[in-house]
């Protein structure tokens, strides 16, 4: 999903400061792109993978975590589950990790998480949703939102990244609250996911 040109100039009138750093920075890319258009399963497990890891650590991971299925594919929920906590510790993953993964894979597999028709749910009740895993939370919730379902009117307030993005935006001298952010993207809608994909290039390039 990929926002409008009409919506894309609305936005940089309303918020000319952005407007013109978006001008210097790459198009925003239709969404879900590369790994993200895996299944459901696999891009959920793929974030708790992720969680609070370097994106080199995190991705040497979950290549082993791949491996750990039969098949050349990510293992299945009912694969995950099959897996020893030798297994999923050897390959890397925390026990915490590992539990999260596994309660998902045990959500999907039981039938208490439902993902095939997620797409049709708001924003605030896929969070709730997927919130009901053990180890996922509102950050990752909103990524899935974001990267996956390609919402278009999501603000992560509490990434550090996008904070961080706020500051270098604003010329601000620490990184702002999750409430002041919140307050500051109100002039975002409805593209708050679209703005907040530009604080993180913002943050990538100093």
């Amino acid at each position: 999903v990929r926002p409008t040109k009409a919506q894309m100039a609305a936005l940089k009138r309303r918020d000319p400061v952005l407007g013109a750093r978006i001008k210097h920075l790459p198009s925003f890319p239709n969404f879900p792109v590369g790994v993200l258009r895996g299944p459901y399963f696999h891009v959920l497990a793929r974030s708790i993978v992720y969680q609070q890891l370097a994106t080199r650590a995190a991705a040497t991971i979950y290549g082993r975590v791949r491996k750990l299925g039969p098949g050349p594919r990510f293992p299945t929920p009912a694969q995950m589950l099959a897996l020893s906590d030798e297994e999923l510790r050897g390959a890397g993953l925390s026990g915490n990790k590992a539990k999260a993964l596994r309660d998902l894979a045990s959500k999907i597999v039981s039938g208490e998480l439902r993902l095939k028709g997620i797409a049709r749910h708001e924003d605030a009740e896929v969070i709730r949703l997927l919130s009901t895993v053990w180890g996922i939370g509102e950050w990752t919730a909103q990524m899935f939102l974001i990267f996956k379902l390609g919402r278009l009117d999501i603000m992560p307030s509490g990434d550090l990244g996008v904070q961080n993005g706020l500051r270098i935006l604003d010329g601000l001298d620490s990184r702002p609250s999750p409430d002041t952010l919140l307050l500051r993207a109100e002039v975002w809608r409805p593209l708050r996911s679209v703005a907040a994909w530009y604080l993180w290039r913002l943050t990538d390039t100093g």
